[in-house]
């Protein structure tokens, strides 16, 4: 999925940041046009190691310890995870537009996980990236039709209190991006460094256990 469109050259990578992204990417997010801020949502699963796609249920269902500093959860737990908050804030931008000042809802990570929403059984992983790759395409387009009042636009969240579209996007992009580098590094600890080749065509990778990343 990563190579079906470029990379803008706005939009980093978590690849290869030392650390997760935190207040400074919040900053730097914050600060795009909203057109710039479009790219970067849309840029989305193309942060993601592409061996994700290579993992057996074992491997996509491996907790890790503390000690790790990979992040607890489970490949297919934390895509899972992403998949749902990925519905869940399309949803309420579209409520945001349709109605004046709606109700936003929570929802409890916690309980999705307890109730076994996250089984392999019932959860390919490659189901959960399509998902976000095709809500987020689909989305984007109605993002990049907006007029800069509608970006302004707010509902009451039950936690958070007022939140307008703007605000959705901004962390939905940076929620994302921080997701992807603890899976990243939970792919790295399982499968070590991704292995590189040097001779790929420009803007081409090679196969998904290449180190190789489009338009980088």
């Amino acid at each position: 999925m990563s190579d079906t469109h470029s990379r803008p050259s706005a939009v980093p990578t978590v690849r290869g940041m030392p650390e997760p992204p935190g207040q400074a990417e919040k900053d730097a997010i914050a600060s795009l046009s909203n057109e710039e801020l479009v790219a970067r949502y849309r840029y989305g699963v193309a942060n993601f190691d592409q061996r994700l796609f290579t993992l057996d249920d074992e491997l996509a269902d491996t907790a890790f310890l503390p000690d790790a500093g990979v992040g607890n959860w489970p490949c297919r737990v934390l895509v899972g995870h992403l998949a749902d908050d990925e519905l869940s804030n399309a949803h309420r931008v579209r409520k945001i537009l349709a109605e004046d000042r709606p109700m936003l809802q929570a929802w409890d990570e916690n309980a999705f996980i307890d109730a076994g929403l996250y089984a392999k059984h019932a959860s390919p992983i490659g189901g959960y990236v399509a998902l976000i790759y095709t809500l987020r395409i689909w989305h984007s387009e109605l993002l990049s039709s907006l007029e800069d009042a509608q970006w302004l636009r707010t509902g009451m969240h039950v936690e958070h209190g007022e939140r307008s579209i703007l605000d959705i996007v901004r962390y939905s992009a940076w929620h994302l991006e921080r997701h992807a580098w603890f899976l990243n590094k939970k792919i790295r600890h399982m499968l070590g460094e991704p292995e590189v080749c040097n001779d790929r065509p420009k803007g081409k990778a090679c196969g998904p256990s290449c180190g190789c990343h489009p338009a980088e």
